[in-house]
Order: structure tokens, then C-alpha cells, then sequence
């Protein structure tokens, strides 16, 4: 058969894994960032639940003639995805073990897929990978063109997170067991990379130190799978770029300075202990200050990844943020307002919470009121423009910047109150 696997606008890795599935059973596979209607099947991965909104995924989905079956993240809802895209079916799980079954016989019968059967949705109870190797996936020849926040790819060694965070879907479609991939096959994978001529390639799965759990870490699980890849690929060209704080100690963190670019990022989302709680993230304000100077201690450089907006944040709850941001003195910071993806504790909260107790939907009326921003846009702006002036060294906020910034926030406002519409279009499933 001829196959179609769209990644739109980005190749996703989880896309390049099935190509490399359907290739292995004879199959003609070609890979695309582009919409195409170009197969007997079409296979579209969709990471973002902004994605189903898209107007041309929608009219592109509209008009294809053979069978579209949709996976990715945004799968954990399939009621969600059937309702918006005329899509013929949807996996709402890993696609390994079910995807040749899928392209060649269609969705009767195959496990973790749903599909419509005249009104009704039919679906079936989804069945995660016990062991998660898989041949060489397809590998586009122009990934090495790509770059998703500074790397060509970002590969997975291990599926699955401990943590519990309520923002997070990780643990919800990957579970909280912990199953990682043989070194062996990752780096075989890593070399075929390599030889294609991609450079930068950063370690995933979450949390890259879980890499080998099994009740406890295994530090010399990881520190052997950075020595490997670095050898591969050269330590300024292998990144982990994120990890919780209560899972790094001296020997990661050394290992992240001798094999790596030397940079991670912590998930911090706030400075005030009241908000982590809400967000079950399992640390506090301490455990995350104690992270930063135990990496700054081993020569690490270390940014931070903040959540605000959060249903329920006080200004009170933000400024003990912007406190931490002076004492840390991060080297980078990412800025997020808080997003409800489907199948995730927050959707809930945020179904649940009246807009005049939600940042999203009341009007900013402090500093930046001429700017006519949210409450929560107006502290995810105030936020990256405190960031830069916390840094170790300052950055001058130009007008230029200042615009970006400005502009970002009203982005993610606008982006995160349709996925709320979403939210409440299907609230009883998610």
C-alpha cells in the first residue's frame, strides 16, 4: 500500500517510529510536514489540541478520499477529535502494536481505537507496549533542517513519569510505570541519525533521568546512555533538556556537564508552595532552589519553565514567583500560561472554576491596563520581561523584544481560551 504519515509542521518522532513500522511490512511510505493527499491511506499525527481547530487540517481532512486515521497525544480524547475532524478512525493509544493492523484492516476490532459507527462512537480499551523497542524508524532525508527548540529531534528512551503533576498528560497516556528502550536499540538509532547528517539531537521521555528505573533510578543507566551518545554525536551537539527537581543528584548532574551542552531545564511553575500543591507537582519552593544551586554547584547551566494563570493563582501566589526568579537568578526562563489539555486533572479544574476566579478571563487592571490583556496574559508578560532582567547577566529589554514578548502572551491567551471552548464543547469526556 501506498501510505501518507502527516506530522504538520513538525516531524514528530512518534510518526517517524510508525513509518518505520509500515516500511518493514512492505509498504511505501512517505513522510510529510506538508498536508497531502497523497496514499491509499492517510496516517495524521496530531500533537496540539489547537491543532483540531486548524482550519486547513480541518478542510484538508474534509476532502481526502482515502481513510485518515489520527494518533498522537491528542487521541487520549478521541470523542474530542471524531467531533471536530471527519477522521475514519482515532488511536487513543502507544501506535506500535497497533498500527499494521489499523492501515491493513481497517479499525473493527483493534485494540485502543475508537471509531463512528453511524451516531455511535465505538471504541476499545487501549494496551500499552510492554517493551518499547521498535525497528529504525523512517527518518525524512531533511530532518537535519528541522529545529524544535535547538534540536533536529528529540528521540525517546523511556516512556512513562512518576509524578503526578495535574498539567501533564505524560503520565495519563504513558502511565506512571516506568518502561525504558535498550541502549543497544537507541543507539543504533543515534548512529543511522548520525550518518543522515543530523546534529542535535535531545534526550526525551519526560524526565530523562528515569531512563532504566525500576523502583529506584539508575544513574549508571543514564550516565552510560550520555557517555554513548556523546561519543556518537559529540557532547555539544546532546542535550537533556528537562527534569524534574527531585530527580537529580551529583552524579547526573556531573554527567550532564561532562556529556552534554551542559544546559537543563527544571520544571519550577511557581514560587509559591500553595500553587505547587494545587498543581501536585511534589516539591516545594526549597526542593526547587536546592536543584538550582546543586546544578550551578556542578557547572550547569539552568533554566526554568514557569506556569502562570494557573486557576486559582493569586497576585500574591505570582509575586512570591517573581521573588524566586530574583533569587534564582535563572540563565533562561520559559513562560507558560496554564494550558487544560483534554484527559489531564487541570481540564477539570478548569471546567470547574468560574471565570472570575480564573486569570484567563478577567480583565488585567493593574501596570499594563492600557494594554487591554487578561489577568493572565498580563502576568505571563510581566513575567518574561522580569526573567531577563533576573538572569546572571541582564538583557536590556529593546522595543523589539519587548514586542515579541508582548506579542507571545497575547498568543497563548488567545490559543488556551479556544482549547477552553473545546473543553467545554465536550466536557463530559474529558
Amino acid at each position: 500500500m501506498k501510505i501518507q504519515i502527516i506530522s504538520p509542521g513538525v516531524y514528530t518522532y512518534g510518526s517517524m517510529v510508525l513509518g518505520g513500522i509500515l516500511r518493514d511490512r512492505g509498504h511505501f511510505v512517505n513522510m510529510s510536514k506538508d498536508l497531502r493527499h497523497d496514499g491509499d491511506v492517510i496516517i495524521l499525527s496530531l500533537f496540539s489540541t489547537l491543532q483540531l481547530l486548524d482550519p486547513a487540517i480541518r478542510e484538508f481532512v474534509s476532502k481526502a478520499e482515502p481513510p485518515v486515521y489520527c494518533g498522537g497525544p491528542v487521541g487520549i480524547c478521541p470523542e474530542m477529535v471524531l467531533g471536530e475532524l471527519d477522521v475514519d478512525a482515532v488511536a487513543m493509544c502507544e501506535g506500535e502494536g497497533i498500527i499494521a493492523r489499523l492501515v491493513e484492516a481497517g479499525p473493527e476490532g483493534v485494540p485502543g481505537v475508537a471509531y463512528r459507527e453511524g451516531e455511535e462512537i465505538i471504541r476499545s480499551e487501549p494496551v500499552r507496549m510492554e517493551i518499547i523497542d521498535h525497528t529504525m524508524p523512517l527518518f525524512p532525508p531533511d530532518l537535519s533542517e528541522q529545529s524544535v527548540r535547538g534540536a533536529n529531534l528529540y528521540i525517546e528512551t523511556h516512556r512513562g513519569c512518576l509524578g503526578g503533576c495535574t498539567f501533564c498528560q505524560v503520565p495519563r497516556f504513558f502511565g506512571r510505570n516506568i518502561r525504558s528502550r535498550s541502549l543497544e536499540n537507541i543507539v543504533e538509532e543515534v548512529r543511522e541519525l548520525r550518518r543522515m547528517g543530523v546534529k542535535r539531537v535531545a534526550v526525551s521521555g519526560g524526565t530523562a533521568s528515569l531512563f532504566g528505573y525500576r523502583n529506584a533510578l539508575d544513574k549508571d543507566a543514564f550516565i552510560r546512555m550520555l557517555q554513548e551518545l556523546s561519543g556518537i554525536l559529540g557532547r555539544k551537539n546532546l542535550s537533556v533538556p528537562d527534569m524534574r527537581v527531585d530527580l537529580v543528584d551529583d552524579e547526573i548532574l556531573e554527567a550532564i556537564r561532562e556529556y552534554t551542552i551542559g544546559w537543563l531545564f527544571f520544571g519550577i511553575e511557581s514560587g509559591s508552595d500553595r500553587m505547587l500543591k494545587l498543581m501536585r507537582k511534589g516539591v516545594t519552593v526549597r526542593d526547587n532552589i536546592r536543584a538550582v544551586e546543586l546544578a550551578r554547584s556542578h557547572g550547569v547551566k539552568v533554566g526554568g519553565s514557569f506556569i502562570v494563570g494557573y486557576p486559582g493563582e493569586s497576585r500574591e501566589d505570582f509575586e512570591q514567583t517573581l521573588d524566586f526568579m530574583e533569587d534564582a537568578m535563572l540563565d533562561d526562563v520559559f513562560v507558560s500560561i496554564a494550558e487544560p489539555i483534554p484527559g489531564t486533572p487541570l481540564a477539570r479544574v478548569a471546567l470547574d472554576t468560574p471565570p472570575a476566579d480564573n486569570p484567563l478571563f478577567c480583565e488585567h487592571s493593574g501596570a499594563f491596563r492600557a494594554l487591554k490583556l487578561s489577568e493572565a496574559e498580563a502576568r505571563c508578560f510581566e513575567m518574561m520581561l522580569h526573567g531577563e532582567n533576573c538572569k546572571p547577566v541582564p538583557r536590556a529589554i529593546s522595543e523589539a523584544l519587548y514586542s515579541t514578548y508582548l506579542n507571545e502572551a497575547r498568543s497563548q491567551g488567545k490559543d488556551i481560551r479556544e482549547v477552553y471552548g473545546l473543553l467545554n464543547k465536550y466536557k463530559e469526556f474529558v
